[in-house]
């Protein structure tokens, strides 16, 4: 097999979409793989700004972030959570210290 430019972008496009099809047929993966194209959007956005494609790249990186986020929100949700209980105990001990003095 000779080796050009396109090849190396068939073989890429040939493993995503084994791996699309492999999650899709393995319950276990096929919950990965709902992470993984978010994150390769990400990638590949990012890649596309450092390449000169500024426009297209900050599209796909914008959408591949939204995209993440979405499959995040059981996990940020409650780290907001947290965050905030924590922030509003420490307003409350900074209030107290400065009451002392």
């Amino acid at each position: 097999m000779r080796w050009n430019k396109g090849n190396g972008w068939a073989i890429v496009l040939i493993a995503l979409g084994a791996l699309l099809l492999f999650g899709k047929l393995t319950p276990l993966l096929g919950h990965l793989m709902g992470y993984l194209i978010p994150i390769l959007m990400i990638a590949l956005g990012y890649y596309g700004v450092k390449r000169g494609n500024v426009l297209l790249g900050w599209i796909v990186l914008f959408i591949g972030i939204l995209s993440l986020l979405g499959k995040l929100a059981w996990l940020i949700g409650p780290i907001i959570a947290i965050g905030l209980i924590i922030f509003g105990f420490s307003m409350l001990s900074n209030r107290s210290r400065r009451g002392r003095y």
